[in-house]
């Protein structure tokens, strides 16, 4: 933090709870002070919390806040998560079912072989190029053990968390005002705008005026400071994403669980299955364009079977795109009012973190002058996990429902992702391509792979030729060997 003595960090007003208001006053609290932090809640707002999965930059927030693992998840109902399962994604033989990995220490020694193995499949020689064979998480999750070795192993996997969202948002609550961040329980009825076009100030029901010097949007989809007051534009993304509702309900959750977030293609969508201490959270992410709320619980409750049974429903909507800037005036917007991409690879709150910390540098480092390049790069995120997220719509390998060839032939593309999609195909470097194109990557390499070989996405299996002499082998045995002998260091949960 670059304060001077003769310049006070800024008194910021966050407006809205929940796990993202509180997630960015915990951050900024942290940095500026939590004597200039205020949150304004309003008691009458519930919380959308449907059991939600993370990043591992939930790990690094905790860390970064000195909190103790054991202490928020007991409070949050919180598992393990090592990787997405996609399932019923490709129609592909021996490619119904991927897993995408966080990234582990051990996978530095297998994940060459396993992008060797890729670069023949795409060239049209058999080679073992499925992603599950090649990542400790893969297999750890595969055999329900958490992600903590014994104490001669050296190298802990990367990890994020399964957890009651609204559960998060109230400890987190109770840890900042603890430390002094004010907390204040009102309804807010207006946003005052100053004659230079800043927020002066939030009007609450009770007659309290809240000034500050920056104020935090976390009002949801609503985005009242942002989009409403100050007319922030709101950039879709509905012709690159298709989904724009969701259907949950919890089911009971048995006495094991593996430490995985399931995605699960359905007829319209895809259906997640996250497993906490207390229940299993479930929803079904569709597109109403080609399918009824009422036909989509149906297929819900279809999947879930008889644990479903008298399972109240809930039905959400999901505003999918982003505020063209993040830093508007003195307003920072976060969370879903600063922008949605939906749920798939479970972003949002890692795009929370983010936003703040990067927030308080270029704060720090030039405030106003640093807002361009701020925005910039806030931009540049979004628009790179939006990439990411619409390759998995656009690289499916189902050919059973209009929605599913729908979103195989969309040509509503960003000229990154063509090029991205143009790399694997023409069989170039994927890992150069990537930095080639986005500069400063949000997805690693490994994370291309996974998604474009999970898929099958290689000729057609009859054109896959014996690999010749002459090519390099595939180091398969000494694969399974390294996570074979690395996975006996884990024990189940």
């Amino acid at each position: 933090m670059n304060q001077t003595a003769a310049s006070a960090p800024p008194r910021v007003v966050v407006l809205g709870g929940g796990s993202a208001g509180w997630i960015t006053a915990c951050l900024l609290a942290k940095e500026w002070g939590a004597d200039r932090v205020t949150v304004v809640e309003s008691p009458e707002i519930g919380i959308i919390g449907v059991g939600e999965g993370s990043t591992p930059q939930l790990k690094a927030l905790f860390e970064h806040l000195g909190i103790a693992e054991g202490d928020w998840m007991a409070a949050c109902d919180a598992t393990f998560k090592l990787g997405i399962r996609f399932t019923g994604w490709s129609e592909r033989a021996g490619y119904d079912s991927y897993f995408h990995p966080f990234p582990s220490p051990v996978d530095l020694h297998t994940e060459p072989g396993f992008v060797h193995a890729c670069a023949l499949a795409r060239r049209g020689f058999e080679a073992p190029a499925h992603p599950d064979a090649w990542f400790l998480a893969a297999m750890l999750a595969g055999e329900g053990k958490g992600p903590q070795p014994s104490e001669n192993f050296p190298f802990t996997p990367t990890y994020g968390y399964h957890f009651d969202a609204y559960k998060l948002g109230a400890f987190l609550r109770e840890w900042a005002t603890a430390r002094g961040v004010t907390h204040l329980p009102l309804k807010v009825e207006d946003v005052e705008i100053a004659k230079d076009g800043d927020v002066a100030a939030l009007a609450c029901s009770d007659g309290t005026r809240v000034t500050g010097d920056i104020f935090v949007d976390c009002s949801g989809f609503r985005s009242i400071i942002a989009q409403q007051a100050l007319q922030e534009p709101f950039v879709p993304f509905a012709d690159n994403l298709f989904n724009d509702r969701a259907v949950v309900m919890p089911t009971p959750r048995g006495p094991t669980y593996k430490p995985q977030t399931e995605s699960i293609a359905m007829k319209a969508g895809w259906r997640w299955s996250i497993p906490l201490t207390t229940r299993v959270g479930n929803g079904y992410v569709y597109s109403s364009r080609h399918i009824g709320d009422e036909e989509a619980e149906a297929d819900l409750r279809a999947a879930l079977g008889a644990e479903a049974d008298g399972v109240e429903a809930r039905f959400l909507k999901m505003k999918v795109g982003r505020v063209e800037k993040s830093w508007t005036r003195n307003c920072l917007v976060a969370g879903l009012a600063q922008g949605f991409i939906e749920p798939l690879e479970a972003t949002a709150l890692h795009i929370v973190i983010a936003t703040a910390l990067d927030f308080v540098r270029a704060h720090d480092a030039g405030g106003d002058a640093r807002r361009d390049e701020f925005n910039a790069r806030t931009a540049a995120r979004y628009d790179a996990i939006r990439d990411y997220i619409v390759a998995h719509y656009r690289m499916n390998q189902r050919t059973d429902t209009p929605y599913w060839r729908e979103n195989a032939a969309n040509q509503s593309l960003s000229d990154s992702l063509k090029a991205m999609m143009t790399a694997w195909f023409t069989q170039k470097d994927i890992a150069a391509a990537n930095v080639e194109i986005y500069r400063t990557p949000h997805y690693a390499p490994m994370s291309w792979h996974c998604l474009f070989a999970g898929y099958g996405t290689f000729p057609p299996a009859a054109k896959m030729r014996p690999l010749p002499a002459e090519l390099a082998p595939v180091p398969m045995a000494e694969a399974e060997a390294i996570l074979g002998a690395s996975a006996r260091n884990f024990t189940p949960l």
